[in-house]
């Protein structure tokens, strides 16, 4: 019997296989679905080793985050037409997303890329990669975006891109006088760390002495200040802000939609050893039996802020998912200015990069404005002009970036 008749036909044994079979799914869950990356991720590699999970999810963040370069080398391979939903291209940017960001060798990215197709459409991807190997084909230093992204973004544009180049790092929150990981400080009560070390296997994580936060998702907490009464926080899940304001010793009440998110918040504050009282209710309908001295509201959004991390946003967020979260956001907002005592705190925060979430909305609240001052920030940010801070993942480059953000704070 020749080899050829030795290799297996059902291709699930081959080495490598189910990862990329898995990538496959999470990038069609993705592009045709308008799923979300990490909940298509659950279905997608289920059942798989923990290993095997985060090489589907790697190669498929990468596909999406370098899309448009991927198709571009795959075009000037080809004078075949291929449609963006065509399955050849999508097991193209998949292999090509394996050589060049994640350093496969190109005959092990043929030997489980190709399983993926059968007849006509694995010559042709054998015949286009092979090519762009034969090239020397490369990426640019800093990803294109999206034609309809970088319209939104403008200006802005570039310097957003040249953040997404590379995955984040990794940011804890460490609670006053524990100790971290060593890594790097960007302001107090924050260590930044390299990715690659399993969080769970990190010192201080089983004695709750930090939590993981980007730098810029524990910006909104820390201006609110000082424990100094009742704090309400709004859309509380994950829950790194509660344990801030937990932590900063306020008297915290989280409030949050989801019944599940709430049991995973209280497993983290008993991680932590910190309190709150964690209620599970709509934020639109929700009416407390007493206003609070302070309210954060981390608003939903289209979380394109997120897109270091999260790059399938730059592919299924649009106009209609941004008009939709910007109309729930101007509702949070009212609600949240009434459950506010004359003279409380209120901070408004979105994930999102887009300006109908943030500054739009922010010139609708009816409070006086309480600008941010720049020595509440890390170094190398600064408010605007209207006292709100606007953060893009390109800021603080040389120091790994931040998260996209949106923020501004009113006293009533």
């Amino acid at each position: 019997m020749n080899q050829r008749n030795n290799r297996p036909e059902t291709g699930e044994t081959v080495p490598g296989l189910a990862p990329r079979r898995a990538a496959l799914r999470l990038m069609d869950a993705v592009l045709r679905r308008g799923e979300t990356l990490d909940n298509a991720a659950h279905a997608a590699t289920q059942g798989l080793p923990q290993n095997d999970k985060a090489l589907a999810r790697a190669l498929a963040g990468e596909a999406m985050r370098w899309m448009v370069d991927l198709d571009a080398l795959i075009d000037s391979a080809t004078k075949q037409v291929l449609p963006d939903d065509a399955k050849p291209r999508a097991v193209l940017r998949l292999m090509l997303a394996g050589w060049l960001r994640l350093e496969t060798p190109p005959h092990a990215v043929v030997a489980t890329g190709l399983e993926l197709l059968q007849g006509g459409p694995r010559r042709l991807a054998h015949g286009v990669f092979s090519a762009l190997v034969k090239q020397g084909a490369s990426l640019p230093e800093v990803p294109t975006l999206p034609d309809a992204v970088a319209q939104r973004w403008g200006e802005r544009g570039a310097a957003i891109a040249a953040g997404l180049a590379v995955p984040p790092p990794l940011d804890l929150t460490v609670k006053a006088g524990k100790d971290a990981p060593e890594g790097r400080s960007l302001m107090p009560g924050h260590v930044r760390l390299s990715r690659g070390d399993a969080v769970e296997s990190l010192p201080g994580f089983a004695d709750g002495d930090w939590w993981v936060q980007d730098l810029a998702a524990s910006i909104p907490a820390r201006l609110i200040g000082a424990g100094a009464g009742r704090v309400l926080d709004v859309c509380a899940a994950p829950g790194g802000k509660t344990m801030q304001l937990a932590a900063a010793g306020w008297d915290v009440t989280a409030l949050d939609s989801s019944p599940k998110r709430i049991e995973r918040m209280r497993a983290n504050l008993a991680r932590t050893g910190l309190e709150a009282d964690l209620i599970a209710a709509d934020a639109l309908k929700y009416a407390p039996e007493e206003l609070f001295d302070a309210v954060l509201l981390d608003a939903p959004c289209t979380a394109t802020g997120t897109c270091r991390r999260h790059p399938d946003v730059l592919h299924r967020i649009g106009p209609r998912q941004i008009a939709e979260m910007a109309e729930l956001q101007e509702a949070l907002l009212a609600r949240a200015v009434g459950w506010l005592k004359p003279g409380g705190v209120l901070v408004y925060a979105v994930c999102s990069l887009e300006r109908e979430e943030g500054e739009e909305q922010a010139a609708k609240v009816g409070l006086t404005p309480d600008p941010i001052r720049g020595e509440e920030l890390p170094s190398g940010l600064a408010p605007g002009a209207e006292g709100w801070l606007r953060t893009d993942p390109g800021m603080l480059g040389e120091a790994g970036g931040l998260d996209g953000f949106f923020v501004a704070r009113w006293r009533k």
